[in-house]
């Protein structure tokens, strides 16, 4: 079996604060004198019911891993770390999803803290050679005029450099709110010429999906992995060229599949998805993009061919440029070569 280290991919589902080292939350913890849960700091993975109790206890990890970046310093060290250790994974592109407003009290306002993040993208990219596109993703638990702010602080950054914003997203509980609250906002990020990135169909359902869908025209959906359980709805994505980020650490964590053999990653590649997979938040999940595939190969039996499909999956469905993303599946093939 081939390293899956050395397949080229890319990673298109991974938050910032999620990202994070488990060394450096501690370090960064210690710096601000703030006393982090346990848990967090332990060698185990978090796992949730996909109850509503269940992702509150998500959502109160993850507030209190990101308590602790209150600087500009704290905010470059995640990119950089992020795009080191994707780059130690075998991934020419990653494309880091952030929401400044956490950060913005600490560094000066919204746009600074966005202006942080893209600049230490460029220079990650510089260093490693990975491309790194940033996602600016509004909250569903804040006021739906918030994202609209967000996306047009957005379209400032707007771009297909390395370090430019090239997406819009929405994320946190899906259960939240009413989706089309939020389709002013998305229609700000398409006239600025940014991809439509929406969780969705991860806690909630096939409505769910097509209610994301209908209002907030995707180009990718953040999870849509029970897009399964509708073979039409799945026809329909299939049909529109929606790829899918799927994220199987995520989805067992969450209490959405008893485990990771029970993620519809067949039924997806079957109807001809484009999926594209991602280790979502790896501080909380102490599961990385490898181990994604890693789970392809072991849970699902997919054989090295199968493996570089899901990875020019990834590839294609990321938006770097035409160029740069034929340079990758290029050495997609290179890794099949005996």
């Amino acid at each position: 079996m081939r390293d899956l280290t050395r397949l080229p991919k890319a990673h298109l589902h991974l938050h910032f604060t999620g990202s994070m080292r488990v060394s450096t939350l501690r370090a960064l913890a210690a710096e601000q004198g703030v006393r982090l849960p346990q848990h967090l700091l332990d060698a185990d993975p978090l796992r949730v019911p996909a109850s509503e109790r269940g992702w509150f206890r998500f959502q109160r990890s993850y507030d209190a891993a990101r308590a602790v970046v209150r600087s500009e310093h704290a905010m470059r060290r995640i990119v950089r770390e992020a795009v080191e250790d994707d780059a130690a994974e075998g991934s020419r592109r990653l494309e880091i999803q952030v929401d400044p407003t956490s950060y913005a009290p600490w560094v000066g306002g919204l746009t600074p803290a966005l202006e942080i993040v893209v600049d230490e993208a460029r220079a990650a990219s510089a260093a490693t050679g990975v491309e790194v596109g940033v996602v600016v993703a509004a909250s569903r638990t804040r006021h739906p005029l918030d994202a609209r702010t967000l996306a047009r602080l957005a379209a400032r950054f707007a771009g297909d450099a390395p370090g430019d914003v090239v997406g819009f997203g929405l994320s946190n509980d899906e259960r939240r709110g009413d989706t089309a609250d939020w389709a002013a906002a998305f229609r700000i990020a398409r006239r600025a010429g940014l991809a439509g990135l929406p969780h969705g169909g991860e806690l909630l359902g096939p409505e769910h999906v097509r209610d994301v869908v209908a209002h907030l025209k995707p180009v990718r959906l953040g999870h849509g992995v029970r897009s399964a359980e509708d073979p039409d709805l799945l026809a329909r994505l299939v049909d529109a060229g929606i790829a899918l980020e799927v994220c199987p650490s995520s989805n067992v964590s969450l209490g959405v599949y008893p485990g990771p053999g029970a993620v519809p990653l067949r039924v997806l590649l079957d109807a001809g998805a484009q999926v594209a997979l991602g280790a979502d938040d790896p501080l909380l999940f102490h599961s990385r993009l490898v181990d994604q595939y890693r789970i392809a190969r072991e849970e699902h039996g997919l054989d090295d061919a199968a493996l570089a499909d899901l990875a020019r999956g990834s590839i294609r469905a990321s938006l770097g440029t035409e160029r740069s993303r034929a340079a990758m599946l290029a050495d997609v093939d290179a890794w099949l070569v005996p």
